[in-house]
């Protein structure tokens, strides 16, 4: 989006064709074009309006009906935080103290929505002048919210006690950037804030290697339904309980967190598959706190360097997706294929850890037929590949 397609949005007739168009359907934008423009239409806004509608409804993904009001760039939605992420952010700030956050990367405004509808102060800044309009849009309905365009890195924080910074991650390529220090601002720079402001939170990417995490940090990464989405460094009055490595699991309206305890996570001895597999979800790996997992569910890894967990017990756990073990046999096309096919399966599920096998090739090679589906899983069981045959398991299955 530029700037002639915002100012033509922004006017009453823009808003108005936004508010009136139909819920996206790409099977019909052409057609739905085509008319507008011929009842007299501006080209120019009907392809804004029909941009806008096609954004609006790729973000209630991530912001549910709050998606409706709002207006997009394409790549300020895909950088934006979650609004049930966003709402933890905030909900840390609050309980540190803090009246007034300032989100100095702000760019759509996706995290400044929550920390002002939780009542605190906001000041919101981005360097982009556009995307500081858009902000400014979203947050209409926030009179506590002010939006500046600017660099955030030495925008005035007088009256601030907070501060929140989700450097942009991609390359001018558009490719993901995780080396921290190629992040825009680099994570460095926005690090130096805390000698103006202790209270400072960092959202990175999830795939941040351990070694290039900050000391005195408190790291948490987060997964949304399995789907790891982000890590947040949080320092001073932000992270009450000090530095540490954590994982917030959010599924439906349940969250679930877990850090390293005290003294370290458990050890956890590698040993051959017993009745049950568990697969931890992807924010406790990340977090390197899978022995957890081991421990809850009284079992232990299958292997000393994969994350997979094994146990004769079938334990509820919101840390892992847990399996039935039918079957385990060592890794060949042939003799998997065999057992498949006694099975009747015709459809698998495939999942691989310490393991070069391509799935899509094995798909081909095991030239299934059958009604029954079954999910394998290729891995290694004390340093040896091996594929384990698993159906999902519930307590009382």
């Amino acid at each position: 989006m530029d700037a002639d397609a915002l100012h033509a949005l922004l006017s009453p007739e823009g808003w108005a064709l936004l508010g009136a168009l139909p819920p996206y359907d790409d099977r019909i934008t052409l057609a739905l074009s085509e008319r507008l423009r011929s009842e007299g239409l501006d080209p120019t806004l009907v392809a804004a309006a029909l941009t806008q509608s096609r954004l609006r409804a790729a973000g209630r993904a991530k912001f549910d009906d709050f998606a409706d009001g709002m207006l997009f760039t394409q790549s300020g939605l895909e950088q934006a935080t979650r609004f049930t992420v966003a709402a933890r952010h905030a909900q840390r700030y609050a309980a540190a103290g803090c009246t007034r956050v300032a989100d100095l990367t702000c760019g759509i405004g996706g995290d400044a929505m929550a920390f002002a509808a939780l009542g605190l102060g906001v000041v919101a800044v981005d360097t982009d002048e556009l995307t500081a309009a858009v902000a400014t849009v979203n947050l209409r309905h926030f009179p506590e919210a002010e939006v500046r365009h600017g660099d955030g890195l030495t925008t005035d924080l007088s009256g601030v006690d907070g501060v929140f910074a989700d450097p942009a991650r991609r390359t001018a390529a558009g490719r993901r950037a995780h080396d921290p220090k190629a992040y825009s601002p680099p994570l460095d720079d926005v690090l130096e804030l805390r000698a103006r402001v202790p209270a400072l939170g960092v959202k990175v990417g999830p795939g941040i290697p351990h070694a290039a995490l900050p000391e005195g940090a408190e790291t948490q990464w987060v997964s949304v339904d399995g789907d790891v989405v982000e890590a947040g460094l949080w320092f001073g009055p932000l992270a009450p309980q000090g530095p540490g490595l954590g994982a917030l699991l959010l599924r439906g309206r349940s969250a679930t967190e877990v850090r390293t305890p005290p003294g370290g996570a458990p050890e956890a001895e590698a040993g051959p598959p017993g009745a049950f597999l568990y697969e931890p979800d992807g924010a406790v790996i990340r977090a390197g706190l899978v022995t957890l997992v081991a421990q809850e569910v009284r079992g232990h890894l299958l292997d000393r360097t994969i994350a997979y967990v094994t146990s004769d017990h079938l334990v509820a756990t919101p840390l892992a997706a847990s399996y039935r073990v039918l079957d385990v046999l060592p890794f060949g096309v042939k003799r998997l294929r065999t057992a498949l096919r006694e099975r009747g399966v015709g459809r698998v599920t495939i999942k691989k850890r310490g393991t070069a096998v391509v799935p899509e090739q094995l798909r081909t090679q095991l030239d299934l037929r059958g009604d029954a589906e079954a999910t394998i899983v290729l891995t290694r069981v004390r340093g040896a590949q091996q594929v384990l045959i698993v159906e999902p398991a519930t307590e009382g299955s």
